[in-house]
């Protein structure tokens, strides 16, 4: 019984590596990423075939174990270091710091709602939707903060910089 479920194991990891390492390599979009990524996942799938004895569906786990893998490796904080082959030549513009100082102040004046909400759609990334579910909302709601808040932000920038 071990050495059919081995078999399955190896027949599937054969045929399906190809599969999962194109949807690894659009997760990551970094080939040697990728392929880093495809051996993870398998190692933890075989692992996990033998460890649970038998598997219901092996390309769910897989699927899933790949994303659950990306998205931990993504999390770690090395990840968000990077590497350069040669030393830049000269150093990295400075930021604008009072640029920066007027966009906060221009923040804190606005609501706090619409303040809330172009945090989580701009800082945050989240979308309209989840947006209004984290903040107890209605979508129309969310769009008009944030066309008023924007407009408001707009306002009190070009007044800054004019």
């Amino acid at each position: 019984m071990r050495i059919d479920a081995d078999a399955a194991l190896h027949a599937f990891v054969e045929g399906r590596r190809t599969a999962l390492f194109h949807s690894a390599y659009l997760l990551c979009g970094d080939r040697h990423e990728a392929e880093d990524l495809v051996q993870s996942t398998l190692v933890k799938v075989v692992l996990g075939g033998r460890r649970y004895g038998r598997l219901d569906n092996i390309e769910a786990y897989a699927r899933k174990t790949l994303v659950n893998t990306y998205i931990a490796a993504r999390r770690r904080f090395w990840r968000r270091e990077q590497s350069y082959g040669e030393m830049p030549d000269r150093a990295s513009h400075a930021p604008d710091t009072d640029t920066g100082l007027a966009v906060r102040a221009a923040l804190a004046r606005l609501t706090a709602r619409q303040r809330a909400v172009l945090v989580l759609r701009y800082w945050e990334d989240m979308s309209v939707e989840a947006t209004a579910e984290l903040l107890g909302m209605r979508e129309n709601t969310v769009k008009s903060h944030t066309a008023r808040g924007l407009a408001a932000l707009r306002a009190e920038m070009v007044e800054e910089f004019v």
